[in-house]
């Protein structure tokens, strides 16, 4: 105790602001949302069916002949993306999206048969997904990951007593715009460092990039070799604390992006980096990862990486195509 008592004063003495603001709380912002109205019924379009159900996809229900050896698969890649889609949306686990597809077809006097829990389970190992996104150019890419459960006890029964089973995570890498839009993802083990999925990620994206963003876990060579190959400029990485120079100021070459980075900081501060650069659109991908977990929440419920990886997937198509329906515009009130 007499030990905390001392740190708290050598603390208190290497402050030399004065003790009215030593004692003030860096307050939050308070914010309002302008378009309530346009916001409530974008909110009501999420729940429905119109939305979530594509145009056509009775037609292409049924998988065309492969003209191969062997059975043909009943059904197509279309009709099952489209149950797991209806699936995630009302979370719903595969028995339950077996028989809410089959009681939508039967109200609505379609003869079409659904595809049961295990042909789901089956296919969403090999079935691919597009994310569903707009055609852009000079992108602003910001990159991130978080961690979601597959299986392990509760967050609260952990905090409270400590964990007595194995818990297992998977990894899931975004890359996003500043509007939200998520562009690329990738699901891995949580062992994969970030930067090993950046060339995943960029190959993901067809459109030209203009700026690669990211926290100090990209603060690696492969990173802006990766950059370098797709023609990416901008990069906003800050470095590690012990970060030295790549590149001696004395070469005929080019200046390396990190180093002038890091002369720049050297000068000035992180802080003032930061906000010359604009690296506060970082803060954006966290936001999509929180809206990603509200949403659908922080665990995944196939068993498999390959049918993980379908469910991250579509998730994420669905969290753009909830996007493009409406989103808030918030503004600062104090």
């Amino acid at each position: 105790m007499k030990q905390q008592k001392r740190d708290v004063k050598k603390l208190a003495g290497t402050d030399k602001r004065p003790l009215q603001e030593q004692k003030k709380k860096k307050s939050k912002k308070d914010y309002r949302v302008r378009n309530w109205s346009e916001y409530t019924e974008a909110l009501r379009q999420r729940g429905s069916l119109d939305v979530w159900i594509d145009e056509g996809v009775q037609e292409k229900w049924n998988a065309e002949p492969t003209g191969q050896r062997g059975s043909p698969p009943t059904y197509s890649d279309l009709a099952i993306t489209s149950t797991l889609q209806l699936g995630i949306v009302f979370h719903q686990r595969l028995r339950q999206t077996e028989g809410l597809v089959k009681s939508l077809f039967r109200l609505m006097n379609i003869p079409l048969k659904v595809p049961d829990y295990s042909t789901l389970s089956r296919r969403g190992e090999t079935v691919g997904i597009s994310l569903a996104k707009e055609k852009k150019e000079n992108l602003v890419l910001v990159l991130d990951s978080s961690g979601l459960k597959v299986y392990g006890e509760g967050e609260w029964k952990v905090r409270q007593h400590g964990y007595t089973k194995r818990r297992t995570w998977r990894k899931i890498h975004l890359s996003i715009t500043p509007d939200g839009e998520i562009r690329a993802q990738e699901l891995t083990e949580n062992s994969t460092g970030d930067s090993e999925v950046v060339d995943k990620l960029l190959s993901q994206e067809e459109s030209r990039i203009d700026t690669f963003a990211g926290d100090g876990s990209y603060d690696k060579r492969k990173v802006y070799e990766s950059c370098k190959r797709r023609g990416i400029l901008r990069i906003l990485i800050p470095p590690r604390k012990d970060a030295k120079i790549w590149q001696h100021g004395n070469c005929s070459t080019e200046p390396h992006v990190r180093d002038e980075t890091i002369r720049h900081i050297r000068r000035t501060s992180l802080r003032q980096w930061k906000e010359r650069v604009g690296y506060h659109v970082r803060s954006l991908v966290e936001n999509a990862i929180f809206r990603f977990k509200i949403i659908f929440g922080d665990r995944l419920y196939a068993r498999n990486l390959a049918q993980q990886r379908t469910e991250v997937g579509i998730k994420a198509s669905v969290l753009n195509r909830m996007m493009k329906l409406g989103m808030p515009e918030s503004y600062a009130i104090s």
